[in-house]
């Protein structure tokens, strides 16, 4: 653990606090404690607050940083970049925003057995906006798209239409092009007398059935065409709560979509650059996407950066000619330098032999935690994308309160580690709210998941007692 001193940046966290009511929008952000957490220094997985007190992060800026906090070899990736080309307009071309693109284009064609090409944008929903239009040009204009129930895409406009929480469209007018929401299979809510196969197949036969006739709503057999364009998908639901489907679900939910001329468009945004042990987490499920979107952790944090992958007949100049869209910071020089070092760091690294050994080390230790505390009803994981659903003992009837105050003691500060305060940085998630979503530094150690699954006893117990 990196030295624990007080970053002495001259700050008062009560005036500071005192400011932010007064002066900033609290639109842009959402705070998960009260009064909010003021961070001052971070290293590796931890983060500090002005008392220099460390904070273990399970959750990494909801798996933007997956390599760890001031990373040496990506922090000078970004000097390099200041002191050679800091910025450019978006119009003119620069070298790593070509091999950016070639390194990640390259190897989807290795993978998928498509050539495509890369799109940039400077944030997650800002990808997904392009990617609706690569689809609608490509459909002819078509603007209906289907999405899963617990999905989430973003909050633009756009990308709140095809996100299930009504919550985040609710105070913005009517969504008439709002997607059908279609059910994720959902192990560990699946009804009763199911296996989890036998539920994917069930979700996937209750979505073709839409084709059925003209009469169930999305079909003309006359002509042959759907109505709705793309099937937008998580692989891994993120912000619902990490629930992983069975292995045979995109497979059969693919039949399904070419047998009907749908295109499928993957999110990678939360679950990409090897969060799961693999690049993008559809590799695990053996399917081919038509288009790939992108972000986060590309940069792991330090400089605004997204795109997408979308295949050659959907992207050529010929059909998505120049100016299809435009932001002026889109393939900014500081964040293609440091998406390519990301890529270059990932195979130095080999995460994709590391990091399904720390997640079945980190898996075991939450079973065993599970063991001794009923409260927590499932848990699953895949590399280090893992959940721990938190419930009543019954270990079923979601239990949010107790969950709020586990985040909140871990914010406090005063959890103990070899007679010293520490304190737990967890993300909450979810369809009932109830869920510890976990995706720590792709870096982190065997020991530091040692210490997770300690500091979670500790706010298990904690937050009983306090029940």
């Amino acid at each position: 653990m990196a030295s624990a001193a007080r970053p002495g940046d001259g700050y008062d966290d009560a005036q500071l606090l005192a400011d932010e009511e007064l002066y900033s929008s609290h639109g842009d952000t959402v705070h998960y404690v009260d009064p909010p957490k003021i961070f001052h220094g971070c290293n590796g997985s931890y983060m500090y607050d002005g008392a220099g007190i460390p904070y273990l992060d399970l959750q990494m800026w909801y798996s933007a940083c997956n390599f760890g906090y001031a990373n040496p070899r990506l922090n000078d990736a970004l000097k390099r970049q200041i002191d050679t080309l800091p910025q450019v307009a978006s119009q003119y071309l620069h070298p790593t925003r070509i091999e950016l693109a070639k390194t990640i284009a390259q190897d989807a064609e290795a993978k998928f057995g498509r050539k495509g090409r890369v799109h940039f944008n400077v944030g997650g929903a800002q990808a997904i906006e392009d990617s609706l239009k690569i689809v609608r040009n490509a459909s002819n204009g078509k603007s209906l798209m289907f999405a899963f129930e617990g999905g989430y895409h973003g909050r633009t406009l756009g990308a709140s239409a095809i996100t299930s929480s009504y919550r985040y469209r609710r105070r913005f007018g009517h969504f008439g092009e709002r997607a059908m929401f279609i059910p994720f299979p959902y192990p560990f809510r699946r009804p009763k007398g199911m296996t989890p196969e036998e539920y994917s197949d069930a979700c996937v036969r209750q979505f073709e059935r839409l084709f059925e006739t003209e009469y169930n709503g999305v079909w003309d057999p006359k002509v042959s065409q759907a109505e709705y364009a793309a099937f937008y998908v998580e692989p891994i639901q993120g912000t619902g709560g990490y629930v992983i489907p069975p292995m045979n679900f995109f497979k059969d939910l693919k039949k399904v979509l070419d047998k009907y001329g749908i295109l499928l468009v993957v999110d990678e945004i939360q679950m990409g650059f090897w969060r799961t042990g693999k690049l993008w987490s559809i590799e695990h499920f053996g399917v081919q996407p038509d288009v790939l979107v992108f972000g986060k952790a590309l940069t792991n944090g330090l400089n605004p950066l997204s795109g997408l992958w979308a295949r050659e007949e959907l992207i050529n100049p010929t059909v998505f000619p120049a100016g299809s869209t435009h932001s002026t910071f889109n393939s900014n020089p500081l964040g293609t330098a440091l998406g390519l070092e990301v890529m270059r760091l990932g195979k130095d690294m080999d995460y994709e032999r590391t990091v399904p050994l720390k997640g079945a080390h980190f898996l075991e230790g939450l079973r065993d935690l599970q063991k001794r505390h009923p409260e927590i009803g499932d848990v699953d994981g895949l590399g280090l994308a893992l959940r721990a659903e938190i419930c009543e003992a019954d270990g079923f009837t979601p239990n949010r309160v107790l969950l709020d105050k586990m985040v909140d003691i871990g914010l406090a500060g005063d959890l103990r580690h070899n007679g010293k305060p520490i304190g737990l940085v967890l993300d909450v998630g979810g369809w009932y709210k109830n869920v510890i979503t976990l995706a720590p530094s792709l870096d982190i150690t065997h020991e530091e998941i040692d210490l997770a699954i300690a500091l979670l006893d500790q706010l298990l117990t904690r937050a009983k007692a306090s029940a």
